[in-house]
């Protein structure tokens, strides 16, 4: 064989191997970088409206804002990538099924770690710490759950909230679960459940006009992190590890916090 064929065979055979490498997705990153579904982009899937930590807002870049967002968007920057958010319900996003459809990068939408949860998703490192608490119409004369029996709770599906009151409710209250967090304090409004049992911060949200009051609190230990899905995003997952903590180092982590949470 003459050295041109030699060599015109090895560009070919190079070509090939190339755009096989290509053709295997288009994203696929280098050793070491994040796995991504866009590449550029970091997708975030997120249950919205869940005030204080995520809701629509038409003047943000990606369409949404909140506690969430703005910590996702921080890491996305620090990645030098810009932050996609997709809305999706918070049942698929809890069981992993979200990610596992590849709907979405990583989820960040106040999710509780659990063991039940860490079957099917890798969490991030905590960056947010929680409560639960129960809500009711100021004066109505509920103090606590025990004032439940005989009347209609409120939580939200697939929630740590919705376990914590079907283990503490009296036998004689009824549960009544509900989708999304707009459609929970819809029913409060309207008398269709007398409280709710929800996140502390996200009850809080509620009482600003006097309407509702906060009227029993309870400490469960629980903590919020950023899912992942179980297999191949080992990277990705490193990558948010250290850029959440690069915030908390800098400072701007707690810049954040205060946004939203100050009592001052």
């Amino acid at each position: 064989m003459s050295p041109r064929k030699l060599k015109t065979l090895s560009i070919t055979a190079a070509l090939a191997l190339a755009l096989s490498a290509c053709g295997s997705g288009g994203t696929d990153a280098a050793e070491g970088e994040p796995e991504l579904l866009s590449a550029g982009e970091l997708t975030v899937c997120t249950d919205a409206p869940y005030k204080p930590f995520v809701k629509p807002d038409k003047s943000a870049p990606s369409g949404y804002s909140g506690f969430d967002i703005d910590i996702a968007a921080a890491i996305a920057e620090k990645m030098d990538l810009e932050l996609k958010v997709k809305d999706a319900g918070f049942d698929g996003l809890q069981s992993g099924a979200s990610l596992a459809a590849g709907q979405c990068d990583v989820v960040v939408s106040a999710m509780t770690i659990t063991e039940e949860r860490e079957a099917n998703l890798d969490f991030s490192d905590p960056y947010y710490d929680s409560k639960q608490s129960l809500l009711a119409v100021t004066g109505s004369g509920i103090a606590s759950l025990d004032d439940l029996d005989g009347k209609k709770l409120g939580v939200q599906q697939g929630t740590t909230g919705a376990e914590y009151a079907k283990d503490n409710v009296p036998d004689g209250a009824q549960l009544i679960s509900f989708p999304s967090d707009a459609e929970l304090y819809a029913a409060l409004n309207s008398g269709g459940v007398q409280a709710v049992l929800q996140d502390l911060p996200v009850n809080l949200v509620h009482t600003g006009e006097g309407e509702f009051e906060i009227v029993e609190e309870y400490d469960t230990d629980e903590s919020y992190g950023m899912a992942v899905k179980e297999e191949g995003s080992e990277d990705l997952l490193a990558a948010i590890n250290e850029n959440l903590q690069a915030l908390k180092d800098s400072g701007d982590y707690d810049t954040i916090y205060e946004k939203y949470f100050s009592t001052k």
